[in-house]
């Protein structure tokens, strides 16, 4: 059986993020995905927030297979911690391609035992419009036993941070908007920075 595990730390997730997991479901036999917190960022919105919007997005998407699904289960600071649990969950047999976005590429040798990871995944690199694939963090991934694959898919140019900081709502879905207008998420946070500055 062929698992996609495609956490994300996006803050919010967007219509990007839904492009990957559809195309994901059209190529793989299941695809996991949960809201992950990423040691190398600072998040605004509570994981329990993101993961609702990711449910979200993945009810959204019209797929003949239903082969998507939150698996929130398997989020962890360490990937090597979700790879264990999505063992457990599939069996040893089952074949697992970590996705992730070419802007992490650069992280991936300062991931915490990474070797032991590498050995017990494939890795799927989804390039992302402004983050070429660096050649060089590529060669390093790769001699640490990294098997590359890239995806043959160009992420949609849309981010999270474009909507945090430019509240940009083409990023994102009608459902995870209505989500985020009704939990007074991300605004919220901006109203609270601007009244303390008034003071």
């Amino acid at each position: 059986m062929k698992i996609a595990l495609f956490g994300t730390s996006a803050d919010p997730p967007t219509a990007g993020h839904q492009a990957i997991m559809s195309w994901l479901s059209e190529r793989y036999d299941w695809v996991a995905v949960w809201a992950a917190d990423n040691p190398f960022k600072s998040h605004q919105t509570l994981l329990e927030h993101r993961a609702a919007m990711l449910q979200l997005l993945i009810g959204d998407i019209d797929t003949p297979r239903h082969n998507i699904a939150l698996e929130q289960e398997l989020s962890s600071f360490r990937t090597l911690e979700t790879v264990d649990k999505a063992k457990h969950t599939w069996g040893e047999d089952a074949e697992l391609t970590l996705i992730i976005g070419s802007d992490l590429l650069s992280q991936l040798p300062r991931w915490y035992r990474i070797e032991d990871l590498l050995q017990q995944v494939q890795l799927l690199i989804v390039p992302r419009p402004g983050y070429a694939i660096d050649e060089s963090s590529s060669e390093v991934v790769q001699k640490l036993g990294g098997k590359i694959a890239i995806a043959s898919l160009t992420g949609l140019n849309v981010s999270s941070t474009a909507y945090r900081e430019n509240g940009n709502l083409e990023a994102l879905t009608p459902p995870v908007v209505a989500y985020i207008n009704r939990q007074h998420l991300y605004k919220c946070q901006d109203t609270t920075k601007k009244s303390f500055q008034l003071r």
